[in-house]
């Protein structure tokens, strides 16, 4: 996933008037920001509710800029961009007085005669910036979250979606006056004038390279950020699996939004006793829903598109590199630029030197990689940098656990894939190179757009049985003190 983001040694050329104008909006949310943090879970979930209510009304155009930025199919509109929203609104309005509630705990040995809780406070002021694969989800999920929780935010959409970006751009400004909630869209000069902004939190979504970037510019105002990065998320498939189950799901999470999903299945590691079976069914599953022929998948209504020539090109190019390093193209392996179209790809006998092996592929290819040994398996994924995604298929509940224990990755899935991001009541993030700074989905995505604030009250005695001088009484009471905590 990319954002427009600069990089350190760039000066991109700044629209002054827009840049007043989001200073102008940034400096009157501030006022809505501390109004905000005395509103109650019933307003808070009213205006979560107008937000949802506005997605519904204005499907019908949302399906017409997804089609005219990637093909996306109706289906995967629904499925992938406006469901999420409705089942998030749906928890907050179920949940959200709860976990608003300040949670009680218990005194310590040293605190005896206090009271304390942890109150759940808005952060205030926040910047969302979304990618361009999952537009709407991944740009109103969070910002119905953070509203949820009491902040105001700007958004600021991927301009690589041009007509979703200016679909949420009119939603949002039929829903909210920009004191509340605003939307900025543009490319680089738009995101360099708001990360120029204190904001109290930073909530990205896209690849590491350019989250690492967000980082640096929001720590010169040590504004606290949520990364939620990408990676090479790898899939096992056991001797034991359902071969044909197996094959027929990673070729559905493979080639859902045309493989461009943070938590698509990079890679398939399989068995070598079943190697040959997974690809057979891999390249039915592709045949008998897109098509045969490289025409028939063209014309599929159910197979999105690239998101654009240039991101065309680089994935052509990873299966250009892969075949001059010896790989062998099972299906697909053909592309048309202009069209922003790649055929869904099997490649196998990889090398380690292929590009493809080290580069995220965020396309329809899936290399598939012949095992023997599930040590060799394990050693591999914990050479390269944490995934956001493990995918594990088999009947063997101890390989199962053996995998998931030996490895680390932001989520894990087994015996389907994409299915934990959709899971509501599961925490979704990254870890290091996958994401950081918290999850979010539910009560964590609450909690990542809250300070947890500690609050304590004393009501007898106190430290004052300890102010110097510190005569032997009070050296006696502390060593008491020492003794009753091991």
């Amino acid at each position: 996933m990319e954002a427009t983001v600069p990089a350190n040694d760039s000066s991109p050329a700044v629209d002054r008037p827009q840049v007043e104008l989001i200073q102008d909006v940034f400096d009157r949310q501030l006022e809505t920001a501390l109004s905000w943090r005395q509103s109650t879970a019933k307003e808070r979930v009213a205006r979560v509710f107008r937000l949802r209510d506005a997605v519904i009304a204005h499907r019908e155009s949302l399906y017409e800029a997804a089609m005219k930025d990637f093909g996306k199919p109706r289906a995967e509109v629904d499925l992938g961009e406006i469901i999420p929203i409705v089942h998030a609104a749906k928890d907050f309005s179920k949940n959200l007085a709860k976990w608003m509630k300040p949670l009680k705990v218990g005194s310590t040995a040293s605190t005896l005669g206090s009271s304390a809780r942890v109150q759940y406070q808005p952060r205030g002021r926040c910047l969302v910036i979304a990618p361009w694969n999952f537009p709407v989800n991944l740009g109103f999920v969070p910002l119905m979250t953070a509203i949820a929780a009491g902040n105001t935010v700007i958004l600021k959409p991927s301009e690589m979606a041009p007509h979703m970006s200016a679909w949420m751009s009119k939603v949002i400004a039929d829903c909210f006056p920009t004191h509340e909630v605003a939307v900025f869209e543009g490319a680089v000069e738009t995101s360099t004038a708001l990360l120029e902004l204190p904001f109290d939190h930073c909530f990205f979504t896209g690849s590491s390279a350019v989250g690492k970037r967000v980082m640096e510019a929001a720590s010169k105002h040590l504004t606290s950020v949520t990364l939620e990065l990408g990676g090479k998320s790898p899939t096992i498939v056991d001797a034991s699996a359902d071969i044909k189950a197996a094959a027929e799901n990673i070729v559905w999470g493979k080639l859902v939004n045309n493989g461009q999903i943070c938590v698509s299945p990079d890679h398939v590691f399989v068995h070598a006793s079943v190697r040959d079976e997974f690809i057979r069914y891999a390249v039915a599953a592709i045949r008998e829903r897109f098509g045969a022929s490289e025409q028939a998948q063209r014309a599929s209504p159910d197979l999105a598109r690239v998101v654009n020539e240039r991101h065309t090109g680089r994935v052509y190019g990873l299966i250009e590199d892969a075949k001059a390093h010896g790989a062998t193209v099972i299906c697909g392996g053909t592309a048309s630029i202009d069209d922003c179209f790649v055929a869904p790809t099997l490649l196998t006998d990889l090398p380690p030197d292929a590009a493809i092996m080290e580069e995220e592929v965020f396309g329809p290819v899936m290399p598939v990689i012949e095992y023997q040994d599930i040590n060799e398996v394990i050693t591999k994924i914990n050479q390269g940098p944490k995934p956001l995604a493990l995918y594990v298929f088999s009947k063997n509940r101890d390989f199962t656990h053996e995998v998931v224990q030996r490895t680390s990755s932001g989520g894990v899935c087994i015996n389907h894939v994409l299915m934990q991001f959709n899971h509501g009541k599961l925490p979704f993030g990254g870890v290091n190179n996958s994401g950081l700074g918290g999850s979010y989905h539910g009560v964590w995505g609450f909690k990542c757009f809250s300070h947890e604030r500690a609050v304590m009250k004393q009501h007898v005695l106190g430290m004052q049985l300890f102010y110097p001088p510190y005569t032997p009484l009070i050296h006696k009471v502390l060593a008491w003190f020492e003794r009753l905590t091991r």
